[in-house]
């Protein structure tokens, strides 16, 4: 990453302003010369010497008295500031921050330990931040102007990226990358406190006798983390497809195939969608299907699969309790327009099982707070039966105390868990 003042030192002869000129220029003739498939993969060696050469054509023109080891220090610089993404780059390695946002070119929030903080890096300037952003989403086909002022896609690395610009954002570009921690399996989850070993063990039984799972939760709430980890326990043998938009997901499984919804190019055509993944999911014989998150009518796709012998199957969806997370998924399956509305509750009940609700804590810490089961319909109301819920002691040192506790009703998929050849060890302690 370049640092300015180290680079103004090499030579009086360039300021401050002939610096953002030539990153401008270089910046320009990248992207108008490196195929765009190729935008994505600048730490490849070669690619980063295709752009080193075209950083020099830039200095060299704009630059022709300049000393020859001034120029060659300016190259170097700026190949590694269009290499990576300018200022975020330091942010992006640290593997103790999970959100970046971008509030202003010059004001940078960051996330650690499940709290915002204030960043001391910063954009030089709203173009700057601008070129950083034409970087990130060039590999994605997609425009980000004023007649395009929203655009989301993910990083290499697989960082969510959600970028916004004026006009609707009033006060200048923003941009939120959501990062998420790799390998965290169910037995972490534990040393943080999400879950206890007990409740590990009962879901781990859901799992393997092929329940179906909804894993419910607010923004942030750890709902894809979860999802992973209850990865690990899908029988080897199974073949699972994953469908997101984008992809999040990374299973601690061997069989996986991996699809990703499209937007519309910059033509307004090419967008391939949730609904349209699932149903060909459907017929790339998949044993479980997991849908990253369920938002719209693919719901209604979900639910068919899960009606056609995809038992295991699971998704995630935003709701603030297990109840919540039902009627959010029967208006979902509404919306599709395919069935009745009278009929979409007895629908969405036969197809799921278990409902997992997450929340992020008033400490910032992220905890299973509920476990529901589903055990039918009455009067067009999905009905759950609570099984474990998390009981706050105390709070000490802003810290919560709490622990799960069962609630003592029947589980009434214990008889399909053992049919399935599945030990059950139940929810108390």
């Amino acid at each position: 990453m370049v640092d300015l003042a180290e680079a103004q030192a090499v030579s009086a002869e360039v300021t401050k302003e002939q610096w953002h000129e030539l990153l401008g220029k270089a910046q320009r003739k990248i992207m108008d010369n490196i195929p765009r498939e190729n935008l994505g993969k600048y730490t490849d060696p070669k690619i980063k010497e295709d752009v080193k050469r075209y950083v020099l054509m830039v200095v060299e023109n704009s630059l022709p008295g300049t000393a020859y080891q001034v120029k060659q220090s300016l190259v170097e610089r700026l190949t590694n500031e269009i290499n990576g993404y300018g200022p975020l780059e330091q942010l992006l390695t640290d593997e103790d921050i999970t959100e970046i946002i971008v509030q202003k070119h010059d004001d940078i929030l960051i996330e650690k330990d499940g709290a915002l903080k204030e960043s001391n890096t910063k954009f030089d300037s709203e173009e700057h931040l601008r070129l950083v952003i034409d970087r990130i989403i060039a590999p994605l086909g997609r425009q980000f102007n004023s007649a395009s002022p929203t655009v989301d896609g993910r990083l290499p690395d697989g960082s969510r990226v959600c970028a916004v610009a004026p006009p609707i954002a009033v006060e200048g570009t923003t941009i939120t990358i959501r990062k998420f921690k790799k390998g965290v399996r169910m037995n972490t989850l534990v040393e943080w406190g999400a879950i206890d070993n007990r409740i590990l063990e009962a879901l781990k039984a859901c799992v393997q006798a092929r329940l179906s799972i909804v894993v419910s939760g607010g923004t942030g709430s750890g709902k894809t983390t979860f999802l992973n980890a209850l990865s690990e326990y899908i029988s080897k043998d199974l073949s699972i497809i994953t469908i997101e938009n984008p992809v999040e997901m990374q299973l601690f499984h061997d069989k996986v195939r991996q699809f990703e919804a499209r937007p519309e190019n910059l033509e307004g055509k090419g967008e391939i969608s949730m609904m349209h993944l699932v149903i060909t999911a459907l017929r790339s014989r998949p044993d479980i299907i997991m849908v990253g998150e369920v938002r719209s009518k693919e719901a209604y796709a979900l639910m068919q699969a899960l009606n056609t012998g995809h038992n295991g199957s699971m998704t995630t969806l935003h709701a603030d309790t297990a109840r919540d997370a039902m009627k959010r998924l029967v208006s979902m399956v509404v919306s599709a327009n395919e069935l009745p509305k009278e009929l979409v509750p007895e629908y969405v009940a036969s197809s799921v099982d278990i409902i997992v609700q997450l929340q992020r804590m008033p400490d910032k810490s992220r905890k299973l707070t509920e476990i529901h089961e589903v055990i039918g319909e009455k009067d067009g109301k999905i009905l759950t039966n609570p099984l474990v819920e998390y009981k706050i002691e105390s709070v000490e040192n802003g810290k919560l105390q709490g622990h799960w506790e069962a609630t003592g009703n029947e589980f009434t998929r214990l008889k399909q868990i053992k049919d399935a050849g599945v030990d059950f060890p139940g929810w108390e302690k």
